[in-house]
């Protein structure tokens, strides 16, 4: 794992959405610890959304689409709704180009742009 590489964090109220961070570049290794921490934080069932974070993601790659991917089916086992906040231009490409681009948000220029 990269150092910084990610991060899980809840705000502590109960119905707020649970919010994961994702800085640095996502390794293999960090994607299982990713959707465990996930499924943790969403076990209590008070949260009805996940949101990821990705402002600080650096190197979006297909490693990074498949931990947004599992993320997601991880929230969804759980009943939960994730949705990804300030996606980076490169992501956002990949997961339009694999059909998950309705998770992202996005501020910044546009997919082709980068």
């Amino acid at each position: 794992m990269c150092p910084g590489t990610s991060t899980t964090t809840t705000s502590g109220d109960t119905g707020d959405p649970v919010i994961v961070r994702i800085s640095g570049r996502v390794l293999p290794a960090d994607v299982p610890r990713l959707c465990a921490e996930l499924s943790a934080k969403l076990g209590d069932g008070t949260a009805g959304e996940a949101v990821c974070d990705v402002r600080e993601l650096t190197g979006a790659d297909l490693i990074t689409v498949d931990a947004v991917a599992r993320l997601h089916l991880t929230a969804r086992r759980l009943g939960c709704r994730l949705s990804l906040r300030d996606t980076p231009a490169e992501l956002l490409a990949l997961l339009h180009l694999v059909g998950l681009a309705d998770l992202a948000t996005h501020s910044g220029p546009g997919p082709g742009a980068f």
